[in-house]
């Protein structure tokens, strides 16, 4: 019986399959660095960094966080200040470096939003 996937698994699987693949080349079978995953719904914005070595999630950050005091996370905005929360806390557990895993969404609107604030915090990718 054939598998099929939806045009979101297939767009999340292969943005997931040229991180594994940048990995492999620059350091064998090991990762090089972390991912940061982010996610969006139409309520808010979400970001996690995850070391996939040891199956664990390093730092993560969300637009409900009460150190931001957002009502609204569904904007821009709030996506810049989740960037800034999430490197903030990356330098505080020893990540500087990662990869941006943006999943099935495209590279515009709060998934930049959220790319730029984490670059504006000190976090390189």
């Amino acid at each position: 019986m054939a598998n099929y996937m939806t045009s979101k698994q297939r767009r999340t699987f292969r943005t997931r399959n040229k991180l594994k693949a940048v990995n492999v080349k620059k350091a064998g079978l090991k990762p090089a660095r972390p991912r940061l995953s982010v996610h969006r719904t139409n309520k808010g914005v979400y970001a996690q960094i995850i070391d996939d070595l040891q199956g664990v999630t390093i730092a993560s950050a969300s637009w409900m966080d009460t150190d931001l005091g957002l009502k609204n996370g569904g904007n821009k905005e709030a996506a810049v200040k989740v960037g800034k929360l999430i490197a903030e806390r990356a330098k505080k557990a020893g990540v500087t470096q990662v990869q941006f895993d943006r999943g099935s969404f495209l590279f515009h609107g709060r998934i930049k939003a959220i790319a730029d604030g984490a670059r504006e915090g000190g976090l390189e990718f």
